[in-house]
C-alpha cells in the first residue's frame, strides 16, 4: 500500500464543491470515481480542504493510499484519461505514510478575481465576479494591509462557520489590476468559512464609500460581523497555491 501525494486543478462551476456529497457532484465524488475506473477498487481520497460550490483551484492537494504497482507518472496520466476535462491531475508523487494533505497543510494562498468593465464577458462568466463600478486598486492594496498578522477574525466567517476558534494569521495581502481584471491574493495559516469572500466585500464596499479606508482593524475589534463587508459571489475565488 502506498501513499500518493497528488496536486489537481478543476473549475468547480459544475461542482457543490470538493467534498463528497450524497447525489450531489463534487469534485471528490469524480476523483474516486475515477480512481476506481482505473484501479478497480474503492479509493479515499483526503483533500487539503473544502471548497464552496462554484469556486475553482490551480492548485489542490490531496492524498490516497493505494494498492498498485503503478507508478507516480502512471496515476496522473491514467486518471487525467477517467477523469471530466474541468478536472485535471498536475502531479503525483509518493509521499510518507504519514502523509495527510490536510492535517499537515501549513498554509493556503487563494486569489479572488473581478472583472471591473462596464462590458460583460462570455468568457469570464463562471470565471470572475463582475463589477463595472470603478475599483481603485491602489486604494484597496492599501487598506488591505490592515488584515495582514494574526488576528480574531470573527467578523469575517459566516454565521455558518463551524470553527470555535477564530483566530488565524495572514501572511501576505494585496490588490492589483491586469487591464480588466482587478486580482485580490491573500495567503495565510487558515481560513475561516467564506473569509476570503468577505474581506474581498469589506474592501469593496471600502471602495464604493460604504466604509472608511481605516475601518479594518475597527472591524477586526468588534468581532462583529454585521460591520464587515458583504459576501462576494464564489465564482472569483481561486485555491491558488498549498503550503507543507
Amino acid at each position: 500500500m502506498k501513499n500518493f501525494k497528488i496536486t489537481c486543478a478543476f473549475s468547480g462551476t459544475n461542482y457543490h464543491g470538493f467534498q463528497r456529497q450524497e447525489n450531489l457532484p463534487t469534485v471528490q465524488g469524480e476523483l474516486e470515481k475515477a480512481f476506481y475506473k482505473l484501479l478497480g477498487e474503492k479509493t479515499q481520497v483526503n483533500g487539503c480542504s473544502r471548497t464552496d460550490a462554484g469556486v475553482h483551484a490551480n492548485e489542490f492537494v490531496f492524498n490516497a493510499f493505494i494498492d498498485t504497482a503503478i507508478d507516480p507518472r502512471g496515476i496522473k496520466f491514467g486518471l487525467n484519461g477517467v477523469l471530466p476535462p474541468d478536472i485535471a491531475i498536475l502531479k503525483a508523487e509518493e509521499a510518507p505514510d504519514d502523509f495527510h494533505a490536510r492535517f499537515l497543510c501549513k498554509g493556503k494562498e487563494y486569489k479572488y478575481i473581478i472583472h471591473n468593465s462596464e462590458t460583460k464577458s462570455p468568457f469570464l462568466a463562471d470565471r470572475a465576479y463582475r463589477s463595472w463600478y470603478p475599483i481603485d486598486e491602489k486604494k484597496l492594496d492599501r487598506a488591505c494591509k490592515d488584515f495582514i498578522g494574526e488576528h480574531d477574525f470573527k467578523a469575517f466567517c459566516a454565521a455558518a462557520c463551524d470553527k470555535d476558534i477564530t483566530v488565524r494569521t495572514v501572511f501576505d495581502y494585496k490588490v492589483e489590476r491586469q487591464n480588466d481584471l482587478v486580482i485580490f491574493t491573500v495567503s495565510g495559516d487558515g481560513f475561516l468559512y467564506n473569509m476570503v469572500r468577505i474581506t474581498v466585500g469589506t474592501l469593496l464596499f471600502i471602495n464604493d464609500g460604504k466604509l472608511k479606508e481605516d475601518s479594518i482593524p475597527g472591524i477586526i475589534s468588534s468581532k462583529d460581523r454585521r460591520r464587515a463587508g458583504k459576501t462576494v459571489p464564489p465564482q472569483g475565488l481561486y485555491l491558488n497555491r498549498v503550503f507543507y
